[in-house]
């Protein structure tokens, strides 16, 4: 699982049939610091989230799980929401 910080809604006028329902997110992977790490990806989002808050995200067959129909073509999922980050101050500076 990976941390990310949602940064929009993607408007999608056609798509698969297995998506029809679904909201897709765009999301910013972060590391615990909440500082970015590498490209935004779209995620389908089960739960209902919105810009600004943070989750956690599953990528390759794992996403597909999250939908009714498991055979839908994900490279991403939202799994959870995150409501706080605790860090002790050797995590957060990478001493450790």
């Amino acid at each position: 699982m990976y941390l990310a910080r949602i940064v929009g809604t993607v408007v999608a006028t056609v798509k698969q049939a297995t998506l029809k329902g679904q909201t897709l997110q765009w999301i910013q992977p972060i590391d615990a610091s909440q500082n970015d790490r590498g490209s935004p990806v779209v995620a389908v989002d089960p739960i209902g989230l919105g810009p600004g808050e943070l989750c956690y995200y599953v990528t390759a067959r794992e996403a597909s799980l999250t939908l009714w129909d498991t055979f839908a073509a994900v490279d991403a999922a939202i799994v959870g929401k995150v409501d706080r980050i605790d860090l002790d101050d050797g995590w957060a500076s990478g001493e450790r």
